[in-house]
């Protein structure tokens, strides 16, 4: 996670940009005391509100879970796709 200030980022958007963008990672742009602009990709966007959806209902939540259980514990199976 990077932390700047308004002024920092201002003189060097470019690079806090690529760094974000390249290396994934979350910038945190001080705005003063409890203010401040998160930045972060539109990727890693992307899967935070992907999560988030899957995770919105506990009917969701608990077949994730179950799910994930399964595959640690080696009850998962393959399937194969039917193909037209």
């Amino acid at each position: 996670m990077l932390v700047t200030t308004v002024s920092e980022f201002r003189k060097n958007i470019k690079t806090y940009l690529n760094r974000v963008v390249k290396n994934f990672e979350t910038l945190i742009i001080n705005r003063g005391k409890d203010s401040g602009i998160v930045v972060m990709s539109l990727e890693e966007y992307n899967s935070l509100m992907a999560t988030n959806h899957e995770l919105s209902s506990r009917k969701n939540e608990f077949r994730l879970d179950s799910a994930i259980e399964k595959l640690k514990n080696g009850k998962s199976f393959e399937k194969e796709l039917i193909e037209n």
